[in-house]
């Protein structure tokens, strides 16, 4: 059906404005945190304030489009599968709740470096060392967070192969970009002197999510053709 391969187009493009708006927002909040220096981590932001609160208005954004998403991926293919199908937007949904609530630890650091009265009581390394641990604290959420972000390409992988839309390479390709997330974010929590590394070795298997972004973008999605003799006489 053309409303299909319609449908799947407007998923792809929603999908690409999701891609293109979380790397803005990853790389250029990235300039502002100088590990293990407290001291210019504070003069990054205090003499780009406004490009910081941007940046936090970008992550909302990102989170917001990610809503989006998984919802209309869930009308895509509700026909496929409904429990995994459901099972998607629920690890979709806790991983926007838990990047939400994580934003906190990106506003803080503008609270600690307003000069306001009521922080005299604090020195300015002090109330440095407390912004970057805030900082330090967000990025930890994000790890959380990342788990998420891993978890809830499984159902999605399993629905790109069973719906028949899609090659299934697409569906295997997503799951495994799913377990390279997950073992990235568990490996940052359990064992975090290891984290650089196993990111670095993840990084290719991440990509298999951009294939399914491209392909819903450029090719939508094919009704599958019915199988010869599926049909029975009563």
């Amino acid at each position: 059906m053309d409303s299909l391969k319609a449908t799947a187009h407007r998923v792809g493009a929603l999908y690409f404005l999701f891609l293109i708006v979380g790397l803005v927002d990853m790389f250029g909040f990235s300039h502002f945190v100088v590990p293990g220096d407290a001291t210019a981590t504070a003069r990054n932001i205090i003499a780009a304030e406004a490009t910081y609160r941007i940046g936090i208005l970008t992550d909302f954004v990102t989170l917001l489009i990610f809503i989006f998403l998984v919802v209309s991926l869930y009308k895509l293919l509700k026909g496929v599968d409904q429990w995994h199908a459901m099972r998607m937007v629920v690890l979709v949904s806790v991983g926007v709740t838990i990047g939400l609530a994580n934003l906190l630890n990106k506003l803080v650091p503008l609270i600690l470096l307003s000069g306001a009265n009521y922080l005299s009581v604090f020195t300015k390394p002090q109330l440095d060392a407390l912004a970057l641990g805030f900082l330090n604290s967000n990025n930890n959420g994000n790890n959380v967070a990342g788990a998420f972000w891993g978890l809830w390409l499984f159902p999605f992988g399993i629905l790109v192969i069973k719906s028949g839309f899609f090659p299934r390479i697409l569906g295997i390709l997503l799951m495994v970009a799913g377990f390279a997330y997950l073992t990235t974010s568990v490996t940052s929590i359990v064992f975090p002197a290891y984290e650089h590394l196993v990111s670095q070795v993840a990084m290719p298997f991440n990509l298999g999510e951009f294939a399914m972004i491209f392909w819903l973008l450029i090719k939508g999605a094919k009704v599958p053709q019915p199988q010869v003799g599926s049909s029975h006489v009563r």
